[in-house]
């Protein structure tokens, strides 16, 4: 699996000029997707829609939260950019916002994976 990178701030830099990865607007971008996923149920609608868009009453009752609760979590998500919402008929569903996102999402758990092991159950384990 590969994840784009963007270089232009990096590439033929001088060694402090790697500090301007560090910008001010690049650190509060970062520091609100990682708020954002901080939340164990944000985490894990967002971890279920990698595999494809849902509505809010199945991601609800999938995760054992209240309708409310889930309303409220993927107004979070969309606040922050990393789902979008589709009406279909009568019912909203929701998906990421970016297919990128899905791959960065499975870099995630390939790192989580291999700093805890114990993470995953084996059987049916989907990451």
């Amino acid at each position: 699996m590969s994840i784009a990178v963007d270089t232009r701030v990096s590439l033929g830099a001088e060694p402090r000029d790697h500090i301007a990865c560090a910008a001010p607007a690049h650190t509060r971008a970062v520091a609100h997707v990682g708020h954002a996923l901080s939340v164990p149920t944000r985490a894990a609608i967002v971890l279920a829609l990698r595999h494809g868009s849902h509505c809010p009453a199945d991601l609800a009752a999938e995760l054992g939260v209240s309708r409310q609760s889930m309303s409220n979590h993927l107004s979070c998500l969309r606040g922050c950019g990393l789902v979008v919402a589709e009406r279909r008929g009568r019912h909203m569903h929701y998906s990421l916002a970016d297919p990128a996102l899905a791959q960065a999402l499975g870099a995630m758990l390939a790192l989580t994976y291999a700093l805890d092991p114990s993470c995953c159950d084996g059987d049916g384990c989907t990451c």
